[in-house]
């Protein structure tokens, strides 16, 4: 590789779900860490994270990917939707052979291997999701991502 262009950014964070208002909140100071609002935390000693707010994939992703894919890889494709309109990219004029996406993340979809777990223990195999793969692969946020961008 000779060189790495960066032309945007797309943010979805505790602290804000886009550019404007992260940028915002980080110079004010802001704190993205709360009490954990997603799961029931009664038995578990740490009950405080910083988890994302009121996000709405909708304006990006339609109602039907939203149900085939993990919030992980909606927050990418979001984060990516916004990166792409602010550096003004004309999909079609670049060479898509010389284009590449790399997310980095520890886990893929752990929210979709939670859920399917459940269901494997309390409904049986039968009932898992047949998304349940394509949906929790660590590289299921990058995949998504270049799957829309071409």
């Amino acid at each position: 590789m000779k060189r790495v262009v960066i032309t945007g950014i797309g943010v979805i964070s505790p602290i804000g779900n886009n550019v404007e208002d992260f940028t915002k909140n980080l110079f004010a100071g802001k704190s993205g860490i709360g009490y954990i609002t997603k799961f029931d935390t009664s038995s578990y000693r740490t009950r405080i994270a910083g988890e994302v707010k009121d996000f709405n994939p909708e304006p990006v992703i339609n109602r039907k990917e939203t149900r085939r894919m993990d919030t992980v890889s909606q927050y990418a494709l979001v984060a990516a939707n916004e990166a792409v309109k602010m550096a003004n990219f004309d999909m079609n004029a670049i060479n898509k052979e010389r284009c590449g996406v790399i997310i980095a993340t520890g886990i893929g979809g752990m929210e979709t291997w939670e859920k399917q777990h459940s269901v494997l223990l309390n409904e049986g195999v039968d009932r898992l999701s047949p998304f349940f793969v394509p949906m929790m692969m660590i590289n299921s946020p990058s995949g998504q991502v270049a799957i829309k961008f071409g």
